[in-house]
């Protein structure tokens, strides 16, 4: 993975921070109805929702250096994906959020993207531990999560809904 400024580059993605232009392939993204499913807890969102996630992130990453990246395809036509650390829940939990076009279900991509989150809340951010949490009936995520190495910590009801949380401590090098 290759890091410049807040652009990272893995075999096969280009992450950058999502922004204005960004929100109607995002939105698409968001809707297609395998990554809404547990995302949006199976709603087709509006818009406008996509807009106002993208002027949030838009925030995080002015104020902290993270948000949500686009994961564009490595000839940076297509948007394939997306990955980045989201403020959840009240107060605030900041967790690992990924997910992937469904063409592309099954081969590493979540994977692949995330550990490039990862990595750079590890290598510049200086995060001792990057949390996560997914719906207990998201295995694939699970699959994800425990591939990445995360740990699960704890599993609560959290909205009506069943949720496992994790956690992937920075090892000492």
């Amino acid at each position: 993975m290759v890091q410049q400024g807040l652009e990272l580059t893995t075999r096969r993605f280009v992450l950058r921070p999502i922004t204005r232009a960004d929100a109607s392939p995002l939105h698409d993204l968001w809707a297609s109805p395998g990554v809404r499913r547990f995302l949006w807890d199976d709603q087709v969102i509006a818009i406008e929702r996509t807009q106002e996630a993208i002027e949030q992130s838009q925030h995080l990453f002015r104020e902290y250096q993270y948000g949500l990246w686009g994961a564009w395809s490595i000839d940076g036509l297509t948007l394939d994906g997306f990955a980045g650390m989201w403020p959840f829940r009240e107060p605030a939990a900041v967790e690992l959020l990924f997910g992937v076009a469904e063409r592309l279900w099954g081969n590493g991509c979540a994977t692949e993207m995330a550990e490039a989150v990862i990595a750079y809340c590890f290598d510049s951010l200086a995060m001792s531990v990057v949390r996560a949490s997914t719906d207990a009936a998201n295995m694939a995520s699970i699959r994800v999560l425990e591939k990445l190495g995360f740990d699960s910590v704890y599993r609560s009801t959290v909205g009506g809904l069943d949720t496992v949380f994790y956690e992937l401590a920075r090892r000492a090098v």
